[in-house]
Formats: C-alpha cells, sequence, structure tokens
C-alpha cells in the first residue's frame, strides 16, 4: 500500500490486513554474514555438518535475522501518513519465534494494521501485527506486535 492518508483516514485502517510482501531468500551466505555482524556463531546457523545432526537437519536462519528482515519486507506495506518527517522504529510489544527457517527457504511478511493512536504534539504510534511465513510451510517463522512512530512536521 503506497497511498498517502491523513491519521483519520488511517484510523479507518485498524484491523485491516494491509497485504504481502514479495518473498526473500534466505540462503547460507545471508546466515553467515548475519552471524559475523552480530557475533553469533552458534552451530546451528554456521556449521552445516553439524547442524545437520540435529532436529532441524540443516543450518537455521538466527531469530533475530528473521525479525531484522521486517524493516525491508514491510516497507511497501504500512500506508504513508500525511505530513510525516520521518517514521521511527519504537519497538516491539511481542514477539514470538514459532518455527525455524531452514537455510535455503524464502519468507515473506504479512501485516495488519492493530491501532493507531495520537502521542505527545506531532507524534501517531503505529501498532502492526506482522507474521513471518515460511514458503511451502504451515506454521510461522514468527509473529509479532510492531510498533512504529510516526513524526509529524
Amino acid at each position: 500500500m503506497s497511498n498517502t492518508m491523513n491519521s483519520e483516514e488511517l484510523s479507518k485502517l485498524v484491523g485491516t490486513d494491509l497485504g504481502y510482501s514479495d518473498w526473500c531468500g534466505i540462503d547460507q551466505r545471508r546466515i553467515d554474514s548475519f552471524a559475523d555482524c552480530t557475533d553469533d556463531h552458534q552451530f546451528i546457523h554456521v556449521d552445516q555438518l553439524k547442524a545437520s545432526a540435529t532436529p532441524f537437519g540443516g543450518t537455521v536462519a538466527h531469530g533475530f535475522l528473521t525479525l531484522s528482515l521486517l524493516t525491508a519486507l514491510c516497507a511497501d506495506l504500512l500506508p504513508k501518513l500525511e505530513g510525516a518527517s520521518m517514521m521511527l522504529n519504537y519497538g516491539f510489544d511481542k514477539v514470538r519465534f514459532l518455527a525455524p527457517v531452514p537455510a535455503g527457504a524464502s519468507v515473506r511478511a504479512g501485516m495488519k494494521l492493530a491501532d493507531v493512536s495520537a502521542r505527545n504534539t506531532g507524534q501517531v504510534l503505529l501498532t502492526c501485527q506482522v507474521t513471518v511465513e515460511i514458503k511451502d510451510t504451515q506454521k510461522p517463522a514468527l509473529v509479532a506486535d510492531w510498533l512504529t512512530m510516526a513524526v509529524l512536521q
């Protein structure tokens, strides 16, 4: 969704599904790069031989890698708020990692607008329920209640 709307119009969308992102591939190179950036080299992420002996059957993406992709996955889903000079990641009320993302899998995000609330003068807080799906898998990789602060000019 790429149209611009005012706060009142946006409030009318509360409870509405905002759509799905394109699929994003999670290959071993991406997992290894994330491990290097975060110094999280646990074997289930980076050692294919050792990880193949686990119930996962191979390496899996870090949960935080999947979470960090939300910005890119959801960039085009959230409507643009009229007069917003910037949108800030305000945090999460809830994050649950429900299923591992195997190396080589593809994920996409679905987003639902859960709440729009005015805060301090010039601020609007958006709460979205986000689900990251794994292609050809029933159980989602993660669900989250994501908060975004719109700062109005």
